[in-house]
């Protein structure tokens, strides 16, 4: 699916290989902003007016597995800065008068046109509620970017955002429309049989996915589920 850039791209990019001289940063520092500024993700984003690289995954995902496709209603979670929000907004054709996607964060985010964005912590009780309201009906597609912050330590930073993943499963199968689609953010590391087990019941093709977008040293990957069965699935499940 062609998905044309936003408005308002730079018009060029940064160089490769720009090297940074600020001596006041750590060496770790200095490597990674060196790495993130000579990132082509991170130029093309500049190039064509996205807030940031990881637009090229869920479009890279989006190519592959089609889940855009026909989205008239897009909920957004850990949505700051916007990226996957910018793009949610050109598939869904929304705009202020007729706001088709929702997004949250805890982190604020600047404004987009046709994105009703909400300042609060995904995990408060009243978030799904105020998502369903700022959205106006069932979404098509719930997309997940929400990572806790990382630690250090691989193994807790892996069991912190599968926590986030698995509450977004549980709202995605909540409110999700007959026949729409999940796509979360979660890390290598296994303990998440469960997880695959709910979303098997609840949709008819579940998938991992490493877009390659994500660096290649990451532990990053996406948890895909396509085509919700229903509420049906759910009653049955508890039953």
């Amino acid at each position: 699916m062609a998905i044309p850039p936003p408005t308002g791209g730079k018009g060029k990019g940064r160089k490769l290989t720009q090297r940074v001289k600020n001596t006041k940063l750590k060496e770790s520092s200095r490597r990674w902003l060196e790495r993130h500024i000579n990132d082509p993700y991170v130029q093309r984003s500049h190039l064509e007016g996205y807030r940031s690289r990881a637009v090229y995954k869920l479009l890279e995902i989006d190519e592959k597995h089609n889940i855009l496709k026909g989205a008239r209603r897009i909920i957004d979670l850990g949505a700051a800065p916007g990226g996957w929000s910018q793009i949610a907004a050109r598939v869904t054709e929304s705009d202020n008068d007729n706001i088709r996607v929702a997004a949250i964060d805890f982190l604020e985010m600047d404004a987009i046109p046709g994105v009703n964005f909400i300042q609060m912590d995904f995990l408060d009780d009243e978030a799904p509620a105020k998502l369903l309201e700022a959205i106006g009906g069932a979404p098509d597609l719930v997309l997940s970017d929400m990572a806790a912050p990382t630690t250090g330590h691989q193994r807790t930073d892996h069991l912190r955002t599968m926590h986030l993943c698995e509450v977004a499963a549980h709202f995605a199968i909540e409110v999700l429309r007959e026949g729409g689609h999940f796509l979360a953010k979660t890390f290598q590391g296994g303990a998440e049989r469960e997880l695959l087990n709910l979303l098997k019941h609840n949709f008819t093709k579940v998938v991992h996915v490493k877009p390659g977008a994500s660096r290649q040293e990451s532990v990053e990957m996406f948890l895909l589920a396509k085509g919700f069965k229903g509420r049906k699935a759910v009653k049955t499940e508890e039953e």
